[in-house]
């Protein structure tokens, strides 16, 4: 009698043991849920946009020359020099010049007697067609002659071809040039043409197209944003850097003065739109600029780290084209206390 009983008390010792240890673990697990917040997943067209940074120029920057070379008499511009169309920018020597141009007038005038007596006598038969033929080629080449060297006089002084302003000067007066030896770069920058030159890579280079859309921010203008299309693509890799090169044309006008060689920071918004996932940017775990991690979840208990694709990160928004393809819902809060054994609570 006493052996049941003593069984019995362990019996029911036992199933109070096993049912307060099967509490305490419920309990337990219950307790180690980890409270995270979820949204669901649902893709959008959105415009992907190119960050990128260059200098403003513009489109007719030019360098400017002598045809004749010479001693330069005078430069009457320095860099920054605001110069109107037309307005003489720098003067050679003369002396040379003004002789040539004698000496070709000289022979021109001497040919042209020459023609003009030959020409008499050969309407009275007394020269022959032969002489009356020289004399007539000899006026020719006089005239040619004489129009270069006055030709040459006239391009012995540089003229701005537009209004703009200096850029840079190469030479000094007194210096010896060459033909076509730069003297002066100018641009059209009066005529309010400004581009803004950016480098780009490959891949964004060609999904950028013509006329796509374009906001400038300019630091020398109190970070003032400017309004700009894609105005030109090089159509070439440029070899020193590898990179390509976008001309952004600007649509509205600064409130302040533009100088060429300024900084400007561009967001391009492509024309072309895709197809994403637009998620918050700290539900990406290990990203960097091309992939991440994030937690999904498809029973609003476990847990499942996926890899991602991300297209483009917008402030604090992350587009996402491939990785959630089979995913419910996306753990947006709470990521940082997870793994993939981990079992989670929603809240709100």
């Amino acid at each position: 009698m006493k052996k049941i009983i003593i069984l019995i008390v362990v019996v029911a010792v036992s199933v109070v043991f096993i049912t307060a240890h099967k509490t305490t673990k419920e309990t337990y697990s219950m307790d180690e849920r980890i409270p995270v917040r979820v949204m669901e997943l649902t893709k959008e067209n959105v415009n992907k946009t190119i960050i990128a940074s260059g200098q403003f120029t513009t489109e007719d920057e030019t360098f400017l020359s002598f045809k004749t070379g010479g001693i330069i008499k005078a430069i009457y511009v320095k860099e920054g020099d605001a110069v109107r169309k037309g307005q003489i920018l720098a003067t050679l020597e003369l002396t040379e010049i003004d002789a040539s141009v004698s000496q070709a007038k000289a022979g021109y005038e001497k040919a042209l007697r020459d023609y003009n007596r030959v020409s008499s006598l050969y309407k009275d038969s007394v020269a022959t067609l032969s002489r009356f033929q020289d004399a007539k080629t000899a006026l020719e080449v006089a005239t040619q002659q004489y129009n270069i060297a006055k030709y040459n006089l006239n391009y012995s002084s540089i003229r701005s071809i537009d209004n703009g302003f200096i850029l840079k000067k190469f030479v000094n007066e007194g210096q010896m040039v060459s033909p076509g030896m730069p003297v002066l770069q100018t641009n059209g920058a009066g005529n309010g043409n400004w581009i803004l030159k950016v480098s780009v890579s490959d891949n964004e280079w060609s999904a950028i197209k013509l006329n796509d859309h374009a906001s400038i921010e300019v630091d020398a203008l109190s970070n003032e944003i400017l309004q700009a299309v894609v105005y030109k693509k090089s159509e070439g890799v440029d070899p020193s850097s590898g990179t390509f090169s976008i001309d952004l044309k600007l649509i509205s006008k600064p409130s302040g003065k533009l100088a060429s060689g300024l900084f400007g920071k561009t967001k391009i918004t492509l024309s072309q739109s895709q197809s994403s996932w637009i998620i918050p940017y700290e539900s990406i775990l290990d990203g960097d600029r091309n992939s991440g991690y994030a937690f999904i979840t498809n029973d609003n208990r476990t847990v499942q780290k996926v890899k991602v694709n991300i297209t483009d990160i917008v402030e604090d928004k992350v587009m996402i084209d491939s990785g959630l393809e089979n995913a419910q819902a996306l753990i947006t809060s709470g990521s940082a206390y997870l793994n993939e054994t981990s079992i989670i609570k929603i809240v709100k």
